[in-house]
């Protein structure tokens, strides 16, 4: 009851919609600004920029304008204005980014020496950036910078255009072997990266494919395996690129490949058979085939990605083979195994094999956390999930703080404009490295402000603070609830699954055009109101948060409908597709803790984990009593 009286006060601290932003004295100069440097008025930026006003975003005038003349290919910097405005805002976000800026202005004119000596000022530069320096070192003589360039190597090897320079002088001084190129090749194509293949290809002295020829395997590889002349396999360029033809059929259909491997068999050496069966095997895994295991085993001990080493635990724990899953886990480097869901699955192997100290030791490591594992572990101690107690004195004794902090001000006032991408960097760069104290006063300011996302984010950044109501935030409830009510939804699922899609934010747009708290898709959208029979619909209607809602929990009652009623495959079905969420099922029972660890696509399988673990903070909260993911997650049954 203390719990849920908590609740009653939180609620009325958050108005179910945001209050209308009040404006402030010169929101319009920073307005018309930002207009001005979308559409490149220089000259009515600059005329802003030179009238200065009492503002939290004054110096965004200044800064915009310091952009738009970086970005000029047909005049130098202004280095005088440039260095006045980074001692000015120095150590703020726009300093950073101002520097950034120049620093890759300066790397494009070639101005070496100054790249070099200015990269030492960035807080956190990114790998471009760090690829400019070690290329102006090298250019500069410093040898030294091939060892930093080899760590770069090992860590990614992306060949962005800046980062291109820096490493085929690496290949030049011999510290890169040639089968180490052909690797990253073979990497790269994997994931579909031609043009990285392409351009590694150039760093091989003899032998190396043509760019023809690397596309033409990349983009259409069954007819490039179809059209293989009968002496491709003289030549290593020959067999790697029918190995990396075979990736991109695995890729869609590992039998397929696998029946064209076995006709190739004999044309390639040991060690690409090796690598060809631990794609196959990969690939068979995602698609949840009998075969992976075997694959596996006969790809022996070839070096693998950390992906394919999850695949071959996750085709283990699709035939429930315990033995292999722990093998697996244990085989794994010690970062991959460090992993909360392989300490989960190695605990449960343990258990499978009999050995209860070692299962026990292995969820103790992670029962604390309030994700998907952390709470399956802490079942598996005999711990149900219970809210913890706020504290509600933690906001109040930072609250001034924050009220007297500079860039959270800022950002405050660029969402209070709608500029968020320029929110969310000041409120970032703000809160890096700040304690527990201000970062929940910080979250309890954004939910206050109706900034929910942010008020959700930096709440969890809070390392021993646990605030679950600013964490788990119950934004337009007396929106939501009668329509979870009216679908015979569960209140608790609906808020878990709204919280992963947008967290709360109205205007959320993804990349594929879906919109609103709900994320709905245009077409989905339009489909479920014809079925409604609301004629009103567009895509501007969806925007509004009670029409969001109330179609995207009526699509969550039709794919509850269609997939058993059970909300695993339904928080599936609603991110991918009810098909793919269908055919994803095994051909007996299984675990909904192992249906979601093998969903094939990597946005979804984390989508549905995280979606159903806040289904039970949720509930704890809206039920005021204990929870279990276990029976949330329940047993998947198979196609009928």
């Amino acid at each position: 009851m203390k719990y849920a009286r908590l609740l009653v006060v939180l609620s009325g601290l958050l108005a179910v919609v945001p209050a209308p932003a009040v404006a402030q004295s010169g929101d319009q100069r920073i307005i018309e600004a930002r207009e001005a440097l979308r559409t490149g008025k220089r000259d009515r930026l600059e005329a802003l920029a030179r009238r200065h006003e009492a503002h939290p975003l004054d110096a965004y005038v200044e800064y915009w304008m310091l952009t738009n003349l970086l970005a000029r290919r047909d005049e130098a910097p202004d280095q005088a204005r440039i260095e006045r405005f980074l001692k000015a805002q120095s150590g703020t976000v726009l300093a950073e980014q101002l520097r950034e800026g120049w620093i890759r202005r300066l790397a494009r004119d070639g101005q070496w020496t100054d790249v070099v000596g200015r990269y030492g000022e960035l807080r956190w530069p990114d790998r471009d950036l760090t690829c400019h320096y070690l290329n102006g070192r090298l250019l500069l003589g410093d040898q030294a910078a091939l060892v930093e360039a080899m760590d770069l190597w090992r860590r990614d090897a992306r060949v962005t255009d800046a980062c291109q320079p820096v490493l085929t002088m690496l290949v030049a001084a011999g510290k890169v072997s040639a089968d180490d190129v052909w690797w990253r090749m073979r990497r790269a194509l994997e994931a579909g990266r031609d043009t990285d293949a392409r351009r590694m290809a150039a760093w091989l002295r003899t032998g190396a494919p043509t760019e023809a020829a690397i596309r033409q395997a990349s983009d259409k590889p069954q007819r490039y395996l179809d059209r293989l002349p009968v002496n491709f396999s003289i030549t290593r360029a020959g067999r790697e690129l029918a190995l990396a033809a075979l990736a991109g059929v695995a890729r869609q259909d590992a039998a397929d490949a696998h029946r064209r491997f076995e006709r190739l068999f004999d044309r390639f050496q040991a060690d690409e058979r090796a690598y060809a069966y631990s794609i196959l095997g990969w690939r068979a895994a995602e698609q949840h085939l009998p075969e992976a295991l075997a694959w596996y085993r006969a790809a022996g001990s070839v070096a693998m990605s950390e992906e394919q080493l999850g695949w071959h635990a996750r085709a283990a724990l699709r035939r429930a083979d315990w033995k292999t899953v722990r093998k697996v886990v244990e085989s794994f480097p010690a970062p991959l195994q460090s992993d909360p869901t392989w300490i989960y699955w190695l605990g449960r192997a343990l258990r499978a094999g009999g050995d209860e100290a070692g299962a026990v030791y292995q969820y103790a490591r992670i029962a604390d956390g309030i994700d998907f594992y952390g709470l399956l572990a802490a079942e598996e101690l005999g711990r149900s999930f219970a809210l913890p107690k706020p504290d509600l004195d933690v906001r109040q004794r930072a609250r001034q703080l924050v009220a007297a902090d500079a860039g959270l001000q800022r950002a405050l006032a660029l969402y209070r404009l709608d500029m968020r991408t320029e929110g969310l960097r000041e409120w970032n760069w703000a809160l890096h490295g700040r304690d527990d104290d201000f970062l929940v006063a910080a979250a309890a300011s954004a939910a206050e402000a109706g900034i929910f996302d942010r008020a959700i984010n930096s709440a969890e950044l809070a390392r021993t603070t646990v605030d679950m109501e600013l964490r788990y935030l119950t934004p337009y409830r007396e929106l939501i609830e009668p329509q979870a009510r009216a679908q015979g939804l569960d209140l608790s699922w609906v808020y878990g699954l709204m919280r992963q899609e947008s967290r709360f934010v109205p205007a959320a747009r993804s990349s594929a055009g879906a919109q609103g708290l709900m994320q709905v898709m245009p077409a989905t959208g339009r489909w479920v109101a014809r079925k409604l029979g609301e004629p009103r619909f567009s895509v501007s209607w969806l925007q509004e948060p009670e029409n969001n809602v109330r179609i995207g929990t009526s699509y969550m009652r039709l794919i509850m409908d269609g997939l058993d009623g059970h909300p695993v495959l339904a928080s599936a079905g609603y991110n991918a597709g009810p098909g793919r969420a269908r055919r994803w099922r095994d051909d007996r029972p299984i675990e909904g803790a192992i249906y979601a660890e093998t969903i094939p696509f990597d946005e979804t399988r984390g989508y549905v984990k995280k979606v159903m673990a806040n289904a039970v903070v949720y509930g704890a909260m809206f039920e005021g009593k204990a929870q279990s993911l276990k029976q949330r997650l329940g047993t998947i049954q198979p196609a009928q």
